[in-house]
């Protein structure tokens, strides 16, 4: 009995878990590992490779299912990959020099050009929405120490 894969993309995802959580297992072998009443450093990566990988395997053998929808992998989209890339790479380089805030409105402005539907009206929804969450999640709830403003509007 020949396996014949149905669903191209999920068996790419999971081949995808099952290498990802296998390194980490397999890095995470380098720790003490411990017990569960005493964990080590190497407990937790460990584990959670473990469940990774086993999450891969059942996504692979479904995609090998009988009456699985057909879908096949397509080419990477390098445009939009090229976007979001650059996005985050532009939200690094200006963090410093124009703080949280108006890195975010770079960070989600260029990277929303990555999508096919690009509005402008969508895109400032969810600057605004990003900015609200992580001022509370980063600012107000862990107090990190990062400028909201360039340094000549404080």
């Amino acid at each position: 009995m020949a396996l014949h894969i149905r669903n191209q993309k999920d068996f790419a995802a999971g081949a995808i878990y099952i290498v990802a959580g296998a390194g980490f297992s397999i890095g995470a072998l380098n720790y003490k590992l411990g017990d569960p009443a005493r964990m080590g450093p190497g407990f937790f990566p460990f584990w959670i490779g473990v469940l990774l990988a086993l999450v891969g395997v059942a996504t692979t053998l479904s995609a090998l299912r009988r009456g699985r929808p057909a879908e096949t992998i397509q080419r990477p989209e390098l445009r939009a990959m090229a976007w979001v890339l650059g996005a985050v790479v532009l939200f690094g380089l200006l963090l410093q020099p124009l703080g949280l805030v108006l890195a975010l409105v770079a960070l989600v402005l260029v990277s929303s050009r990555a999508s096919h539907e690009f509005r402008w009206k969508g895109a400032l929804v969810n600057t605004v929405v990003l900015i609200l969450f992580s001022l509370g999640a980063f600012i107000w709830g862990i107090k990190l120490q990062i400028a909201l403003w360039p340094a000549f509007l404080q």
